[in-house]
This record gives C-alpha cells, sequence and structure tokens, in this order.
C-alpha cells in the first residue's frame, strides 16, 4: 500500500531518507565540532587547565573514528534505525549533563567518552550503508551528498556558535545544540526506516528485486568488526586506501581543521576573519563533496583521487607563500578550492572499496579504513604543535602534509581496476 502511494505521488522514499541521514549527520557534526568553541569559556568559568579540556575533546576525536567499524557491525545486528536512534539520544544526554558538569574528569566523561561515541555512527559509516542500501541507481550522487554534511555541518555553525558565546553564554550555545539533537531524535524515530523492504519498495533505480546481501545478522559486533578487519589487511588494496586516507585525515581536519586559525592569526590574520575562512570552506566542501559523489559514476575512482590528493597537496604547499604575501584575495582563493576538495576523496574511497569487498564487507572495511584516517588527523593535530614548538613557525607541517598528499595521489592510482579482482575476492571470501 505504501509502496503504490509513492509510485503514484513519483517521490521514491529513499530521497527522504536521504534527507533524515544527511540532518542527522549534519547535527551530529556540530556538536562534535563546536568543542572548539567550548575551550575559552570552559577554561574562563572552571579554572580547569586547556591541556585537560584538550584531552577530553581529543578522546572523543579518536573514539568516533575508531568506532566506525564497530557501529558498522551494531548496524547489521541491530537495524540503522536503532543504532541511530541510540546514537542521537547519546549525543542528547551528553549535551544536557554538560549543564551540571563541575569537575575535570565529567568533562572527559561527557564530552570525550559519552559525545565521542555517539557521533560515531553518523560521522563514519552511516553515509555509506544508506548510499548502499536505499540507492542502486545515482549510489554516488546520494555518497556525495551525504559525506558533503560531514564537514559542511563542523565548519558551518561554528561563527554562528560563537556569536551566541559572545553575546549571551556558552550554556545557550549548548542549549541551541541540544535542541537540535532533540529535533532530530524524534524525526529520526517517526520516519527512519531501516531498509527499502521495511515499506514494500525496491532501492532507488532497482526494477526487479534482487537477494539483499546485507540481511541483518545476530551475531557478535565487535566480532563482526575484527573478521572484517582480518579480511581486509591480506588484500594489498585495503593497505593503499587506508593508507591514503590517513594521509587525507592528516591534511584536513588534523592539519587544517586544528591549526589553520593559528597560522593564520600567526601572520597577523584577526581571528574572525580567520575563523571565517574556515567557515567558508565548509560552504564549498557541500559543493565539491557532491560533485564528487556524482562524478564517482561516471569516472574512474582512482583517477578522481589522484587529482584530488595531488590538487590538495599543490594547494598546502602554496598556502604558505599566499600568507607571507598578505593577500587576502589568495587567502579567499585558497578557501573556495581547498573547501571543494575537502572530504571530496570519501565518495570515491567507498566506491573502491564497495568495489574490491562488495557490499556485504564494504562497510565494516571502510570503518576500518576511516579509523586510519582519525589517526592521520591525531597525528597531523599533534604533529603540528611540536612542529610549531621547535620552529616557532607551521609552515614546515603545510608543505609536509603537501608532500604526504602528493605521495597519497601514487597510492591510489596503483590500485588496479576491480571488476574482475572483485569476482575473484568475493569468491576467495565465500570459500
Amino acid at each position: 500500500m505504501v509502496g503504490e502511494t509513492l509510485n503514484r505521488n513519483r517521490i521514491h522514499y529513499s530521497w527522504i531518507i536521504l534527507l533524515i541521514t544527511f540532518f542527522s549527520i549534519i547535527v551530529a557534526g556540530i556538536v562534535r565540532s563546536s568543542s572548539g568553541v567550548f575551550i575559552d569559556p570552559f577554561e574562563n568559568e572552571f579554572g580547569w587547565d586547556r591541556s585537560v579540556i584538550s584531552l577530553a575533546f581529543a578522546i572523543g576525536l579518536f573514539l568516533y573514528g575508531i568506532s566506525g567499524p564497530f557501529m558498522a557491525a551494531l548496524i547489521e545486528v541491530l537495524g540503522v534505525k536503532k543504532v541511530m536512534v541510540l546514537s542521537m539520544a547519546t549525543l542528547l544526554i551528553g549535551t544536557l549533563l554538560t549543564f551540571i558538569m563541575q569537575e575535570s574528569w565529567q568533562l572527559i566523561i561527557i564530552w570525550g567518552i559519552i559525545i565521542g561515541l555517539g557521533s560515531g555512527v553518523f560521522l563514519t559509516v552511516l553515509s555509506p550503508y544508506v548510499a548502499n542500501r536505499w540507492f542502486e541507481k545515482k549510489r554516488g550522487l546520494a555518497l556525495g551528498i551525504l559525506t558533503a554534511s560531514t564537514a559542511t555541518g563542523q565548519l558551518l555553525l561554528l561563527p554562528i556558535l560563537a556569536i551566541i558565546i559572545n553575546q549571551s553564554s556558552w550554556r545557550w550555545a549548548i542549549v541551541l545544540i541540544t535542541t537540535l539533537s532533540a529535533m532530530m531524535l524524534v524525526i529520526i524515530l517517526l520516519f527512519m526506516k531501516n531498509s527499502p523492504h521495511d515499506i514494500g519498495i525496491l532501492s532507488y533505480g532497482l526494477d526487479t528485486e534482487k537477494q539483499d546481501p546485507l540481511k541483518e545478522q545476530k551475531k557478535n559486533p565487535i566480532a563482526l568488526a575484527f573478521n572484517g578487519l582480518f579480511e581486509a589487511v591480506k588484500v594489498k588494496e585495503f593497505w593503499l586506501l587506508a593508507g591514503s586516507f590517513f594521509i587525507c585525515g592528516l591534511s584536513t581536519s588534523g592539519l587544517i581543521g586544528t591549526h589553520f586559525i593559528s597560522y593564520c592569526i600567526s601572520y597577523g590574520i584577526p581571528l574572525v576573519a580567520a575563523a571565517s575562512l574556515l567557515s567558508f570552506m565548509g560552504v564549498f566542501d557541500l559543493i565539491g563533496t557532491t560533485l564528487s559523489g556524482w562524478l564517482s559514476d561516471l569516472f574512474d575512482n582512482r583517477w578522481l583521487l589522484f587529482w584530488y590528493y595531488g590538487l590538495r597537496g599543490a594547494s598546502l604547499i602554496l598556502l604558505p607563500f599566499a600568507l607571507a604575501d598578505g593577500s587576502y584575495a589568495l587567502l579567499l582563493v585558497f578557501s573556495v578550492f581547498y573547501g571543494l576538495d575537502w572530504i571530496a576523496t570519501v565518495p570515491p574511497t567507498i566506491g573502491i572499496s564497495r568495489q574490491i569487498f562488495g557490499i556485504e564487507k564494504s562497510g565494516i572495511v571502510y570503518g576500518w579504513i576511516f579509523a586510519s584516517h582519525q589517526l592521520g588527523a591525531a597525528v597531523a593535530a599533534y604533529g603540528g604543535g611540536i612542529i610549531y614548538k621547535v620552529f616557532n613557525s607551521y609552515t614546515w607541517a603545510f608543505f609536509l602534509a603537501g608532500i604526504f598528499c602528493l605521495l597519497a595521489s601514487l597510492f591510489v592510482i596503483v590500485i588496479k581496476k576491480q571488476a574482475p579482482q572483485e569476482r575473484m575476492l568475493k569468491t576467495t571470501l565465500k570459500a
């Protein structure tokens, strides 16, 4: 009945699922990334040492990254709707507990563990899972839209939260993200579905029903996650993708996300202007990553990654010269160009993972690949500070990141086309 009504109205429910997932990721990204604007307010009000506050937020960054493969396995056990509900409820609880915290160890539990784990599914494996299950056609476009929301949500509203804190207090900023979390939880409860089969329709673009490779498995999610890793490490392409994604995390959230504002300030650029440039990147990330998803349906994903990493590397190497020149025009060009490339690597990386490991395995395997992304981000966040301490400048950090990106472009281009290998690998895994 539902499927017939949707067909008559020519509205496919896959697009409703896409919107729900898109805004869920936006909200989770806002909650997780808002930690950066709370460092000074927490330090001023509670008198906590900045290193302790940073430790709490660093734990959250690490946990949301490493939780990816386990979240993918949990989805296969419980279903995507239950995991989304549990995760959004966890974020809501974390933001509510922020109002009553008094001690630094409470900050570590709330923002390190609770919010870190709560944001995990939204910012890691949810995008490829929804795209794989709900879309047969336009899968790359759907994936591009969803992955774009990851960085866009984290960057776009930071200036708004900062304004609220400056004009009122950090508590009102928490009220905003708490309200967004509560609204999103209600929407997920009412409208999210596990699969097209739940409402009697087929995936978008699928004409005839086929056997669903993603049947829920009543297995231990931890065992599923590690079994996926043990199978993946035997495949050379896993290491190439994990290595390139390590560099992706190193050159985006780890370096730009952590040190870009400080780097600009060291050249005399005001804080608000530097933060606005970073937020500007988020706007163009939405465009660039959506476009990347569309392109991944049309072109060889290996060559897309080759150009993405190569161009990103060139831009990072040129950034110090733009800052030294003191040209806002050049910095604006960098923000637009870099924003277009921020997470453009995700759709083709997921596409290659799907080709190599198949839809059934790719969710968990991509979770491990994303874990390497977050490891790279952690290395750059810490390593950038060390380089600044030694050289009193971030210049070498950005030069090295640019060189690593050029190396990543070589990693991905040596991956062979996967059509024959995919069939051979699936046969091997079944055996």
